[in-house]
């Protein structure tokens, strides 16, 4: 059997270690440069050996770390320092892996893809509609720290404005600094 298949995951939308990969602005780039998540299809094409990825997924035939009885393991930071850490990272989704995988701990990986592929669904609400060019980072960042409720009202407010105001549906910026102002107001 290919090792390559082997190591594909069932859910490349969260990877193994935490982070949001299904809410990434790489995992929505077009061209060459895309990201298929962790470990999906075409992953290892694309990036060298994950450490994360060979224990969890190869050695232990797991989908994310949150499942392994020895989780957290030495791999890991503490909570306090991914909450803290890459403040300058244009994807800041560190600060969430203790919440995804205590989430994941407590109900399963199929209801945590399932909050996850709504977060993805309004993430790509976003991009499709909103998104100028400029925006996919801010976008991303709103799906991952943002609750889904929040974010649906703040595209139906974004929606309401555009027709009042008689923006034309073609002008992404405008339609952009809409719905970012927005949602800057939920904070």
């Amino acid at each position: 059997m290919d090792l390559i298949k082997i190591l594909e995951k069932k859910y490349p939308s969260i990877g193994v270690c935490g982070l949001d990969c299904g809410l990434c602005p790489r995992y929505y780039t077009a061209g060459p440069s895309i990201c298929p998540g962790c470990a999906g299809p075409g992953f290892h094409d694309k990036h060298p050996s994950c450490s994360f990825i060979t224990c969890c997924v190869k050695n232990r035939g797991l989908e994310v770390c949150a499942e392994c009885p020895e989780f957290p393991c030495v791999k890991f930071k503490s909570e306090e320092e991914y909450k803290q850490g890459m403040e300058s990272s244009s994807y800041p989704s560190y600060k969430k892996v203790y919440s995804n995988f205590n989430f994941i701990k407590e109900y399963g990986i199929e209801k945590f893809i399932e909050h996850q592929n709504k977060r993805i669904r309004l993430l790509e609400i976003m991009l499709k509609n909103y998104d100028d060019g400029r925006s996919k980072s801010f976008f991303c960042r709103a799906a991952i720290f943002h609750d889904t409720a929040a974010l649906e009202v703040s595209i139906e407010k974004a929606e309401k404005a555009i027709m009042s105001d008689k923006i034309d549906q073609t002008d992404m910026k405008s339609k952009a600094r809409i719905l970012k102002a927005i949602i800057e107001g939920i904070l």
